[in-house]
């Protein structure tokens, strides 16, 4: 479903296996990892809580949604297109709100306002001026829920971009292995990302590479990372296997339906290298799809499982050719957008 902020009050229900199941609401669950949950006897639970006032308002990067609760509680987002908005149900809440604050200091969001679709749903929909959704983030700060959107830049050229390049796995984490040489993933993801590092030098575009060596990176610290450095986007590169020797291509993932226009043109322009068409592949659970902050890709660059693929991810030339069919990808997805 996403993440949450930290110091949350929910209501635990069930056990299973290394996860609580969670009470949101009268008609929603979620599961929890046991690691992420602090039992405290102390809190009383109300029988309802109820939303206050609202601040909507601009700082020099983001818009800003404030809504005063009762207390910090569980919550989702959706992103949605044509128009671009950003619902959040909010579980466990009933509107009492009658005063939102509007100011002219906004510059992404065209509108906003709330539904009850249930007694203890309240939802926050946010409308945005541009279709391309640039992210958003959730958190709390005391009691209030702040939901912090990013703006389309002003400058909006490639080059003018800040790109994070995350290889995939790295240390201890292998990852897949090629079916005649053996090769390790981690090893080629790092070579394919280190061209692409290159390419965005000579271009003179600000980047960001969250290893640049063999080593040991958990997801958490990479999304940890990457939150403290703010990209515009996110393109994480790995290579593919399957079971079935005869599956071969490139594919490309998204998780949210307002990142999907990235993944798409990268696509187009990696099958200009004449690799199989694999597909678009959206609502993919991938640790680094699941942020919201900023448009993600995950690229799946051909299959170590297949020898033709592998033997062009063998290829030193092959993995220039990738870095830049990525970037045109990355260029066309921004004069669309314009």
């Amino acid at each position: 479903m996403g993440y949450l902020d930290t110091s949350i009050v929910i209501i635990v229900v069930d056990s299973v296996d290394n996860d609580y199941r969670i009470k949101l609401s009268a008609n929603h669950f979620a599961y929890l990892p046991k690691a992420n949950f602090i039992a405290d006897t102390s809190v009383k639970i109300k029988p309802y809580y109820l939303s206050g006032s609202w601040r909507v308002y601009g700082d020099e990067e983001y818009d800003y949604v404030t809504v005063a609760l009762d207390e910090r509680l569980p919550y989702k987002s959706i992103q949605q297109v044509n128009p671009s908005k950003i619902t959040v149900d909010v579980f466990g809440v009933t509107s009492n709100t009658n005063w939102i604050t509007q100011l002219k200091t906004v510059k992404e969001i065209k509108n906003v306002y709330y539904e009850q679709p249930e007694d203890d749903v309240f939802r926050v929909i946010i409308e945005l001026n541009h279709q391309q959704h640039w992210g958003h983030f959730i958190s709390y700060k005391n009691k209030s829920l702040v939901i912090r959107i990013k703006r389309q830049p002003e400058k909006l050229r490639s080059k003018n971009l800040f790109i994070a390049i995350d290889p995939g796995h790295g240390g201890s984490n292998t990852g897949a292995s090629g079916v005649t040489s053996k090769i390790q993933e981690k090893e080629y993801t790092l070579k394919i990302a280190k061209e692409l590092e290159k390419y965005l030098s000579k271009k003179k575009i600000r980047h960001f590479m969250t290893r640049n060596e063999d080593v040991d990176i958990s997801m958490i610290d990479r999304a940890l990372t990457l939150r403290e450095q703010d990209p515009d986007i996110l393109i994480s590169i790995h290579l593919n296997s399957s079971s079935n020797s005869n599956v071969k291509g490139v594919s490309t993932y998204y998780r949210y339906i307002g990142f999907r226009p990235l993944s798409e043109n990268i696509l187009d322009r990696m099958l200009e290298l004449k690799l199989n068409n694999f597909g678009n592949i959206g609502a993919f659970n991938f640790a680094l799809s699941g942020p919201t902050e900023y448009p993600n890709c995950l690229v799946e660059v051909a299959f170590l499982s297949n020898q033709e693929d592998e033997k062009q991810i063998l290829d030193s030339r092959f993995h220039k050719q990738v870095a830049k069919k990525i970037f045109k990808g990355i260029e066309d997805w921004v004069k669309n957008v314009k």
